[in-house]
């Protein structure tokens, strides 16, 4: 499938124009998502139409608590990811290729019709970062919508606008991972900028997406309560203070296995901050 984000670079390489890494791809190559790939000049999706992993969640799990409740959907997933996190949850099939797992091998309309077939009101992209094949799910999307069912994206929000504008009219509601509010940190422990993540919740507001934000409290690397407080005002200051906010608790993982578990203290502090700094839901997970 090809891609619809890219142009071609006069010696023989092609640019990446689906998020903020621009990623110059020389033929044969991939970006830093794993997943779109230069053939010959032509930058194609190898994951479009092939799922890794499918399943029936609760909507909570997502998690949106405030966004009809006590439903289900069909979660779906691709290979891929354009962040680098050290501490990533879903590294076996963010962090590697679609040759690299089984998959699936289903057409937006198909998947449609499975999420049908199960009872299931609406579909989450969900799992690894869906943004980095945004034609599947934008196609998924628009046979979704025709069909009376609800999309969800699951994302860190790391995109250009463009694309995403093309997305959003299909979207109904969202998670952004809003990973630290430093672009030190950012930089350091994801491989990208804090910036892009904030335009792209902006333009969700702005296009009526229904918002949730989760904030993974991680010891030692964005645990630190003034930062929480600059956030959770960066929130209130852009009409986001109903906006459900929830503090994850951090477990080791992936490349940050010497790290300890959040303290339990540490999460019931976020969570005074905001609520004192006017954040209407706050809520804790994985405790």
């Amino acid at each position: 499938m090809e891609c619809r984000y890219y142009h071609r670079l006069e010696d023989g390489r092609v640019e990446c124009e689906l998020c903020p890494h621009h990623c110059k791809i020389s033929d044969g190559q991939t970006g830093i998502c794993r997943s779109r790939r230069n053939h010959g000049g032509t930058l194609v999706s190898e994951v479009y139409a092939k799922p890794c992993s499918l399943a029936i969640d609760p909507i909570e799990k997502k998690p949106l608590y405030h966004f009809h409740p006590g439903t289900t959907c069909l979660s779906i997933a691709c290979t891929g990811c354009n962040f680098r996190c050290l501490n990533c949850q879903n590294h076996e099939i963010s962090q590697v290729s679609s040759q690299d797992v089984n998959y699936y091998e289903l057409q937006p309309s198909e998947v449609v019709a499975l999420c049908q077939k199960h009872h299931c009101p609406g579909i989450a992209y969900t799992y690894t970062e869906p943004l980095t094949y945004i034609e599947y799910i934008t196609d998924i999307a628009r046979k979704a919508h025709e069909a009376g069912l609800w999309n969800i994206l699951v994302t860190a929000g790391y995109v250009c606008q463009e694309p995403l504008s093309h997305l959003l009219p299909y979207l109904d509601a969202a998670n952004v991972d809003l990973k630290s509010f430093s672009e030190s940190i950012y930089q350091r422990v994801s491989g990208g900028h804090l910036q892009p993540v904030l335009d792209t919740i902006l333009a969700m507001r702005d296009a009526g997406v229904w918002l949730e934000i989760t904030n993974l409290v991680i010891p030692g690397i964005n645990d630190d309560i003034q930062m929480i407080k600059e956030m959770c005002k960066w929130m209130k200051d852009n009409g986001l203070s109903e906006a459900p906010l929830h503090f994850s608790r951090f477990f080791p993982r992936y490349k940050m296995q010497d790290t300890p578990p959040t303290p339990r203290q540490t999460l019931y502090a976020a969570k005074q901050i905001a609520e004192e700094e006017g954040i209407k839901h706050v809520y804790l997970g994985n405790i």
